[in-house]
Order: structure tokens, then C-alpha cells, then sequence
């Protein structure tokens, strides 16, 4: 109990305000709460190369060469990049508006799918 009582007060004492604040700023913007502008440009000519303005999502892909760009463009309607990085093109994401989070508590979400029982749940009884 002791050990599980300090695990918690470490755990709980390492986070300062900004950086609450950042991963709740995240948790939100990967609901696709918050607006971006993301922006690749070329380092070389210092040209823009694409912009995408919405409600995105930004994760860096496996490879870490590449960036995947989900946005919500629509109720329940989604559209998916993917998009390289180089040592020539840069990409920074800009958040457009700013948002109310808090400091004190980390913001949690949970999918419904991930809550709610699938109905079409098959068992091995079901005639196998």
C-alpha cells in the first residue's frame, strides 16, 4: 500500500502546469477539437509545399519519415494523408485558436467502441 500510495504522489508531482496543459491541449486536438494549419515547405527555396487547414490530427508515421494527417471534414467523415519528410522539407503545425484546459486534471477519453459490447459478438457455441 505504501509503495503503491508513493508511486502516485511521484507520478502525480512530476507533471508541471504547462505540461498538463500541453497533453490536454493534444488529448483535444486528437478528438479533432482544436483547428490546425499544418505546413510543409521546402528548406531549400523556402516555398510552401501543401498546407492543410482543419481539425487534424498529427502522428508522426513509423518510419518516423513521414507524418500521418487525419481531419474531420464532415460529421462522422474523415480524410487521411500521408505525407514525407526530408532533410529538405520542413513541417511545422500551428494551432489556430486557443483553447480552456485545465491544469489540475489530465482530460481523458475513451472511444465508445471500446466501452459499449459489440452485438455482433460471436462465441463458440454459436453452432461450431
Amino acid at each position: 500500500m505504501a509503495a503503491t500510495s508513493l508511486l502516485v504522489l511521484t507520478l502525480g508531482g512530476c507533471s508541471s502546469d504547462s505540461d498538463l496543459a500541453s497533453r490536454n491541449l493534444s488529448t483535444e486536438a486528437e478528438r479533432f477539437e482544436v483547428d490546425r494549419q499544418i505546413v510543409f515547405s521546402n528548406g531549400v527555396t523556402d516555398a510552401y509545399v501543401l498546407e492543410i487547414q482543419g481539425r487534424c490530427s498529427v502522428d508522426p508515421a513509423e518510419s518516423l519519415d513521414a507524418l500521418e494527417v487525419t481531419c474531420e471534414v464532415g460529421d462522422g467523415e474523415y480524410e487521411q494523408h500521408l505525407l514525407g519528410l526530408s532533410d529538405k522539407t520542413t513541417c511545422f503545425v500551428e494551432q489556430l485558436e486557443s483553447r480552456d484546459v485545465s491544469t489540475y486534471h489530465d482530460e481523458v477519453a475513451f472511444e465508445p467502441e471500446s466501452i459499449v459490447p459489440d452485438d455482433d459478438l460471436s462465441t463458440s457455441s454459436d453452432g461450431g
